[in-house]
């Protein structure tokens, strides 16, 4: 933010009835503010807004994770209060405690020995390539002109042109 939109914005809150209210600061020196709903000059209700001022002032400064996920929670509002400093630190120390029981769960994990896998998976099937794609009659015998049939099975005929004549004459 330019010195002078941070001057324009100054000016705006002392002319109107915006009044940040300072709610917290987490460890990394970012402060959290929020301004209650208000009725501005014209009989507006503007609604609550809650904003972050960051220890950086640079925004091309700005790396993920520079604001905690209970901080970031509450200026989306996903959560209605602001964290305490106690449960950033639990959860924080949660995330570490899940990313020590992974590291374990993934080295004690051992890969599957070349037995172990001929046991686990099934043999590969075995394939048969019969005639082409483009063929009209894929994997089938050619049908017959007259009808055939076997004890279950009925296999009506089909039609052929005769002579090679197109039935568009």
């Amino acid at each position: 933010m330019g010195w002078s939109q941070g001057l324009f914005r100054a000016l705006w809150r002392a002319l109107s009835k915006e009044v940040k209210e300072h709610v917290g600061t987490d460890q990394l020196g970012n402060k959290y503010y929020y301004i209650p709903e208000y009725k501005n000059w014209r009989g507006q209700t503007i609604r609550e807004k809650r904003f972050v001022e960051a220890a950086n002032k640079k925004e091309v400064d700005y790396e993920v994770g520079d604001i905690p996920t209970e901080w970031e929670a509450w200026i989306r509002r996903t959560r209605k209060t602001p964290p305490t400093m106690e449960e950033i630190l639990n959860n924080e120390k949660y995330r570490e405690e899940i990313k020590i029981k992974s590291k374990t769960f993934y080295e004690n994990e051992k890969l599957p020995s070349k037995e172990t896998k001929e046991e686990l998976f099934a043999p590969p099937v075995q394939t048969q390539i019969k005639g082409h794609a483009s063929a009209p009659y894929f994997g089938k015998e050619e049908p017959l002109a007259a009808p055939t049939s076997t004890g279950k099975t009925f296999q009506p005929g089909s039609w052929m042109p005769q002579d090679g004549k197109s039935h568009n004459q």
